[in-house]
């Protein structure tokens, strides 16, 4: 059993040196990955349409940089979800004719990763406002728009999906970094939220599987 100081050491290493005390950080591509399956298939065939909105391709190469502290990579990332789940948020979905248990699951995934990153990074960091501003635009350009039609939707899935793709790679750069040099984290409460996280998404996979055999 963890002693209480030894516990708070532990705690006040992840949140002052997240790059390399966090050991969440080694098991976010399970969830990264769990949340791309299932917004790929939680509805039909990704739209080709193309969003009104351009993809901030430039913001991801900027944050992508070495020159970037690992904090505020995290800390983008974590905010970049946060607004993800949001633009679910906007309007009635059942418009979108999407699979109920797989976008409920979808959802909880991103809210786990957020979670998840809210151990590593202070709480108290800043959105982009280029990243807030792009958001933005995209709701109003979508779903204020037309009233929340599917084919709104449908472009805020495909959207969604190349920005998890983009955050996807960034977090691979990242543990990469943090864990070419350093070693692991010492097993305590992480390794407790990783066998939970890891139960939940395997249920959300059976069920999903589940209701494809129905």
């Amino acid at each position: 059993m963890i002693g209480w100081t030894s516990l708070l050491v532990f705690l006040l290493c992840r949140a002052v040196t997240p790059s390399l005390g966090c050991g969440w950080l080694r098991h976010y591509s399970h969830l990264s990955n769990a949340s791309l399956t299932l917004v790929q298939h939680m509805g039909g065939q990704l739209t080709d349409e193309e969003s009104p909105v351009p993809f901030p391709y430039k913001l991801y190469k900027c944050i992508k940089s070495d020159k970037v502290e690992v904090e505020s990579q995290l800390a983008f990332v974590r905010n970049s979800l946060e607004l993800i789940a949001g633009l679910y948020r906007h309007g009635n979905r059942s418009s979108a004719m999407w699979d109920t248990v797989k976008t409920e699951h979808f959802l909880m995934t991103i809210h786990r990763q957020i979670d998840g990153l809210n151990s590593c990074v202070s709480t108290q960091s800043r959105n982009n406002s280029r990243l807030s501003r792009y958001y933005r635009r995209l709701v109003k350009s979508t779903l204020y728009l037309t009233g929340g039609s599917p084919a709104s939707w449908e472009l805020i899935r495909k959207e969604s999906k190349l920005h998890l793709d983009q955050l996807d790679l960034l977090m691979g750069a990242v543990v990469d970094s943090a864990g070419s040099g350093n070693r692991p984290p010492p097993p305590g409460p992480s390794h407790l939220i990783r066998r939970e996280e890891d139960q939940e998404v395997e249920s959300m996979n059976a069920s999903s599987l589940k209701g494809d055999q129905i």
